[in-house]
């Protein structure tokens, strides 16, 4: 079944499934509150899904926070969109009946995600960060300890340098993540491959 409720704080669409391990999907630039619920059915078949449209526009692109140019974060924007993200979660899970949710987020999607896992990461159960860079460089680490994260990057990616998503792997595992980081034989856009080592991981915290 699904619904799609704007009375929340983000609109968004819900498909009801497992409500005690949802995935929390957070679409790319340009995005929306479809875009990613194909990939979620995917790689967790029969799993409750929550997927919010981000609140920023570019133009005519939806996202989940200002960017000033390719790469370079407008932090104050980040830091208060990562906020109302985690409220929207909170309020999420009290609509609908939910477990703590895994976020699985594509480029734009995903730094917001990296973003909740160091500044509210009780919001998350863990997450799946696809394409990936560092949100920002935290003061103070929280504890993340034995929450699981994978981080799937592309070797020839042309937005995200290389030792980017290493250090985001790095500031995860210094706070005490279970981090998985992989690079795949791709660019910034998803692959089989991603959908495969998804759906394997996902099944690995099932089991």
């Amino acid at each position: 079944m699904t619904r799609q409720t704007p009375s929340l704080s983000h609109i968004h669409r819900f498909v009801d499934g497992d409500r005690a391990h949802p995935l929390l999907l957070l679409h790319g630039t340009g995005g929306d509150e479809d875009d990613l619920v194909p990939l979620g059915e995917a790689v967790a078949p029969g799993t409750a899904l929550l997927s919010p449209r981000g609140q920023v526009r570019e133009g005519s692109a939806n996202r989940f926070f200002r960017r000033l140019a390719e790469g370079v974060f407008d932090l104050a924007d980040l830091e208060a969109r990562t906020q109302a993200l985690a409220d929207f979660v909170a309020e999420g899970r009290r609509a609908y009946g939910l477990g703590a949710p895994v976020a699985l987020g594509f480029s734009n999607g995903a730094n917001i995600a990296a973003a909740l896992l160091l500044r509210r990461p009780e919001a998350l159960a863990g997450a799946v960060l696809l394409r990936a860079m560092v949100p920002f460089e935290p003061q103070n680490a929280p504890d993340l300890s034995g929450k699981p994260v994978l981080i799937l990057s592309g070797a020839a990616d042309p937005i995200i340098p290389a030792e980017n998503a290493r250090r985001l792997a790095e500031i995860l595992t210094g706070a005490g993540a279970a981090v998985t980081h992989q690079v795949l034989p791709a660019g910034h856009g998803l692959t089989r491959e991603d959908l495969t080592r998804t759906t394997a991981w996902l099944r690995g915290l099932a089991g």
